[in-house]
């Protein structure tokens, strides 16, 4: 284990972020990622960075949340919102203790926290989008992700070890190939304009004309293995159905259809959590797409309810609502950013320009 945590901070560190002599380095997680968090530490300062690391306790937002008063919910970490306006380079891992610990929070003081927080997130996106700051999002392993994907700790643990490629013998070297292969594909995306994305169950439409696809290769989050884009906001047309289920802030919606004309969810249905999307569409910006993607990974051939997972899935695509992506050219803005996936494997196709490039979960290009 302490070998492979290694393996893993070095692939954060050297990869990653490709962390620089004199990089600020600011460090997010759980208390559970303390072994990783420690090995990431060593190899960031062995770089030369200057780390500062930040560990929430269980169910730390959650009591804030219950318990906070309008004024604080109002309030924005200073040091988060510093980290995110200076550090060079920002890791945060996933090490949840319960992914349901907010399910059950009052809406309307989530709403406010929102939105309070809602100009730092787009210094981030900003951020991220003009590369002065390098980031990344990974896993560390705990019991919590490890039920939600229906595996023992010790099956999840090498499930998430194995996405990232840390039992290969170079794992850097290993994500340097797929992003030679996305590439290829990027490339070719990137010479098209109207995109139409079919199965048996939806078809929906949209344009990236002056946009940019993008290859995610494992810098931005690791593990990965897609390219994505951000449509023309008032593009998008059609119906799309997610036949995966989707989950935020703890709630899990399943069977979720939405109808759009011009760039804007009209309607929207669920066989599970309508009330949820209530919400979240009465949201502002929610109620548009911010991107549009291919998962490429097929090491990942299992849904684990983990969007970090998830949407990189071989043979799938997703859409995500709210905020775009500012790198590839989007405008949307919103407080939220939502991926919901869709399998492609049985009966999907995508178009591009009018021609058939992808079918069945691969590319015929």
């Amino acid at each position: 284990m302490q070998d492979i945590l290694k393996k893993y901070a070095d692939l954060l560190t050297h990869y990653c972020v490709g962390i620089k002599e004199g990089d600020s380095l600011y460090v997010t997680s759980t208390v559970l990622a303390e072994p990783l968090v420690r090995e990431l530490f060593r190899s960031a300062t062995e770089a030369g960075a200057n780390v500062e690391i930040m560990l929430s306790i269980r169910e730390q937002e959650k009591i804030f949340i219950d318990h906070a008063g309008e004024k604080q919910l109002k309030t924005v970490s200073p040091f988060h919102k510093l980290a995110m306006e200076t550090f060079d380079t920002f890791i945060n891992i996933r090490a949840p203790f319960n992914l349901r610990e907010m399910q059950n929070i009052d809406p309307e003081k989530s709403r406010i926290r929102q939105e309070a927080n809602s100009p730092v997130l787009k210094t981030y996106f900003e951020r991220t989008a003009n590369k002065s700051m390098r980031r990344s999002l990974c896993q560390f392993p705990t019991d919590a992700a490890a039920q939600e994907a229906g595996m023992s700790l010790e099956e999840y643990t090498r499930f998430v070890f194995s996405a990232c490629k840390l039992y290969d013998e170079d794992p850097i070297s290993s994500w340097q190939e797929v992003g030679r292969f996305q590439q290829r594909i990027t490339d070719f995306l990137n010479g098209r304009e109207q995109f139409i994305y079919k199965s048996d169950a939806f078809e929906i439409s949209f344009n990236a004309a002056g946009r940019t696809w993008i290859n995610s290769d494992g810098k931005a989050n690791m593990p990965s293995g897609e390219v994505y884009t951000s449509p023309l906001e008032d593009s998008v047309n059609g119906t799309i159905f997610f036949s995966y289920p989707a989950i935020y802030m703890g709630k899990e919606v399943e069977d979720v259809r939405l109808y759009v004309k011009d760039g804007l969810i009209e309607k929207w249905e669920a066989r599970r959590g309508k009330d949820f999307l209530d919400h979240i569409f009465s949201l502002s910006g929610s109620r548009r797409f911010g991107e549009a993607a291919i998962g490429l990974n097929d090491h990942i051939q299992k849904i684990t309810k983990n969007i970090l997972f998830d949407e990189k899935m071989g043979g799938s695509v997703h859409m995500a609502i709210g905020q775009s992506y500012l790198q590839c050219g989007g405008k949307n803005e919103s407080s939220i950013h939502w991926d919901m996936i869709t399998d492609m494997k049985e009966s999907g196709r995508i178009y591009a320009d009018g021609e058939l490039i992808y079918e069945c979960g691969k590319f015929l290009i």
